[in-house]
């Protein structure tokens, strides 16, 4: 992906007026019968009458900006129009089928997609996240302009976020990193991403992102001279070797690429050496590696630094050379070499396919190139859990970087640390289910060796072999796993159900029945509607997972066998649930407990260690043998990996009288090596009156220090803000919350 700043962006002039989206328009679609366009404008503007953005605008502003962003990318009439609609049904009175009989079934479907979430209850905000994703990449399958509209949705928000509340920014920033920047990317709009991007980062680190814009600013001048200078010697190198027809374009890399250069690699502004990129279009590929080569002829290349996507584009169909050289000065500099029409797909991505853009899908052989959107389709229909969706979204969506070779030399792509499971699983799920291990370039390797640029695989299988939870540790790709978890329920799910059967038969048995009689009829039906359950086979599937006790299915089916004596001497040990909550010593009163667990009183609370919640995180609990109920953060990754059906609902006690003793958690603070810094540090804890248990400082060999600290604090408002006076201290380059080591 392309990480030039401005220059390719889109046009970032607001739109006041539909005249404006008009020659937008018109500018690349001169015979457009703009009717339709006109007609939704009135439409919405109509619907829209009497309401006001933050901002102080007619609410109508958005969706006009939303549609002229739409028309930057060159999309059809059909996603500009629903742009202008796509908050109608959410906002006003007007319902799909308004929209249907107004304008057609394609605007009613696309409309109908970018809808925002339903006005659902979820439990907590990951969930109504992994809802909104859920919703997004189902709409996506079936038309994927509706992903568009939504990017050129957020895109706008966030062009507008700084008239949100200051506690919304840094919350809708993150999102926006995390789901939206990764989509446009993999939708190979490279444009929108930068956009996205350094928004982003300026209102999820501000106090980063003014600093470095100071920086930049400082040297503005110098660069754009070195930027002249470099462009000329290239020009000049071209026209001598007769090149007639190129482009020659440079400019430093935006913001947010270049702290996470800084970041990831703990160094300053100032020993960042590739700051600059420099891109060459020409008209045929073979002229690209021409170009290469004069290049190289001119600078010394980096070794290792090449990449070659045109002859292996990535999954987002973007293709470009890729060299970085030591230029004039000694500086580092990055040049990409590519033709035009390649230069219009990385900018535009799947928006620059007209064929798509003529009949509203996309043709057989981009379809192809966007494989991974099938993948989370798939996804989606195989996991139930919302948080568990949504982590291997986050997981699957960001770019790709590793091509291997299968035994006949075609080309496959993954996400780096990818492994022998991940490719299994892209072959066949048979394959990857029977995988145990792989010949990389002719030599065997483990299941958990991770694969590196150039490999040849060839995977291994076993009849007898077959997938365990321990895998979901090996893999990274959404397909991997989601085939490894349904086979792993599955199978739980058997275990479950043959031991529901025995607890429930020995339960009927003390009473001298057989379950086998009462397993049916209407008073099964019965529990089943007051339980929620669906399935006959799921009764006793619940009753195995402990979240139904078998007498309860006694109480429920057979009443009339508790007023008769018992025909079997009650066994003095106890069942699966007074296995889990036995001692009474044990247990936490629900009225003193920080968590509080639906429809159980006086349970055993385990914090997970892998994550240690505090207070004010979204949580969610599972039942855990021998140790009551296990509390995870929802985005805990260990939390996946557990079977869902043991999930049960937990929520922080605001009455409860242990948040005085407040809990630990772990800081870990990056920051230059400086005198007096830790003294600076610890004033910002005792300002906040949090007390720091542990502290552990270590120097890397580039002068920074990281420091480690073990505090105790109430809850997630007393974190969150002496993480943000931490990041006020002068010297401190990033602070984090980590878990237990």
């Amino acid at each position: 992906m392309s990480e030039f700043a401005a220059g390719d962006r889109l046009s970032v002039k607001p739109i006041k007026h539909l005249d404006e989206l008009k020659e937008r328009i018109l500018s690349y679609y001169p015979n457009a019968d703009l009717k339709i366009i006109e007609k939704a404008y009135s439409f919405s503007e109509k619907a829209h009458t009497g309401q006001i953005r933050r901002s102080g605008e007619p609410y109508i502003a958005h969706p006009l900006n939303v549609a002229g962003i739409l028309a930057d990318l060159h999309l059809d009439l059909d996603s500009i129009a629903t742009g202008i609609l796509h908050d109608t049904v959410e906002d006003t009175h007007a319902t799909v089928e308004d929209i249907r009989r107004e304008f057609g079934e394609t605007i009613a479907h696309l409309v109908d997609g970018v809808t925002k979430i339903s006005k659902m209850n979820f439990k907590t905000s990951s969930e109504r996240q992994g809802e909104n994703i859920r919703k997004m990449i189902v709409a996506m399958g079936k038309d994927v302009r509706v992903i568009l509209v939504k990017l050129a949705d957020r895109l706008h928000n966030m062009r507008t976020l700084h008239h949100m509340p200051y506690e919304k920014q840094s919350r809708i920033a993150l999102e926006t990193l995390e789901i939206y920047c990764p989509l446009a990317s993999r939708m190979g709009i490279s444009s929108l991403k930068i956009e996205l991007e350094d928004l982003s980062f300026r209102f999820y680190r501000p106090d980063m992102y003014y600093q470095l814009v100071q920086k930049v600013q400082k040297t503005e001048k110098e660069r754009s001279q070195y930027i002249d200078d470099v462009k000329r010697m290239i020009t000049k190198e071209l026209e001598q070797a007769s090149f007639k027809s190129f482009e020659i374009q440079g400019r430093s890399k935006h913001l947010w690429s270049i702290y996470r250069k800084m970041s990831g690699r703990n160094i300053d502004y100032e020993q960042v050496f590739d700051i600059l990129a420099f891109r060459v279009i020409v008209d045929t590929v073979s002229q690209c590696y021409e170009v290469l080569g004069h290049i190289h002829s001119l600078w010394k290349p980096i070794p290792g630094r090449f990449k070659d996507f045109i002859a292996m584009p990535k999954a987002n169909n973007y293709q470009s050379l890729h060299t970085t050289v030591i230029g004039p000065g000694g500086e580092h500099i990055e040049i990409q070499i590519r033709t035009t029409e390649m230069h219009l797909i990385a900018e535009r991505g799947i928006a620059a396919h007209w064929k798509y853009k003529e009949r509203g899908k996309i043709d057989e052989e981009t379809s192809q190139q966007f494989d991974w959107l099938k993948d989370l389709v798939t996804m989606h229909q195989q996991t139930r859990n919302s948080d568990e969706f949504l982590d291997t979204v986050k997981t699957d969506l960001f770019e790709t970087d590793i091509y291997v070779f299968t035994p006949k030399g075609d080309v496959k792509e993954f996400p780096e640390g990818a492994t022998p499971l991940d490719f299994a699983y892209s072959v066949h799920t048979d394959v990857g289910n029977k995988c145990v291990g792989a010949r990389i370039n002719g030599k065997m390797v483990p299941l958990k060796y991770q694969l590196q640029n150039g490999d040849t695989v060839e995977i291994v299988t076993s009849n007898t072999q077959q997938p365990s939870k321990d895998w979901l540790k090996m893999c990274v790709t959404t397909r991997a796993k989601s085939k490894i978890r349904v086979f792993v329920k599955e199978e739980q799910r058997k275990r479950s159900l043959l031991l529901g059967k025995e607890l429930a038969e020995r339960e009927f048995r003390k009473y001298g029945a057989s379950s086998a009689k009462y397993l049916k009829g209407e008073l099964l039906t019965k529990l089943m509607k007051d339980f929620g359950i669906h399935d006959e086979e799921e009764v006793l599937v619940r009753v195995g997972y402990g979240k139904l006790e078998p007498r309860l299915l006694v109480e429920k089916l057979a009443p009339e066998l508790l007023q008769a004596p018992q025909k079997v001497e009650e066994k003095k040990e106890d069942g699966f649930i007074q296995k889990v909550f036995k001692s009474a010593a044990q247990k936490i009163r629900k009225s003193g407990s920080l968590v509080s667990v639906s429809g159980m009183d006086d349970v055993l609370v385990y914090y997970a260690k892998c994550c240690n919640p505090i207070p004010g995180d979204s949580i969610v609990g599972f039942i855990t043998r021998g140790r009551g109920i296990t509390v995870h953060r929802s985005d805990c990754r260990k939390a996946f990996e557990f079977d869902q059906l043991r999930k049960v609902d937990v929520e922080w006690n605001a009455n409860s009288t242990q948040e005085g003793n407040g809990r630990t958690v772990r800081i870990q603070v990056v920051s230059q090596d400086m005198p007096g810094l830790l003294k600076n540090m610890s004033e910002a804890f005792a300002v906040q009156m949090i007390n720091i248990e542990n502290a552990q400082i270590r120097v890397t060999r580039d002068k920074k220090a990281i420091s480690t600290f073990d505090v105790t604090v109430k809850n997630t408002s007393q974190l969150n803000q002496v993480i943000l006076e931490l990041q006020k201290v002068k010297g401190v380059i990033g602070v984090t919350r980590v878990g237990p080591q």
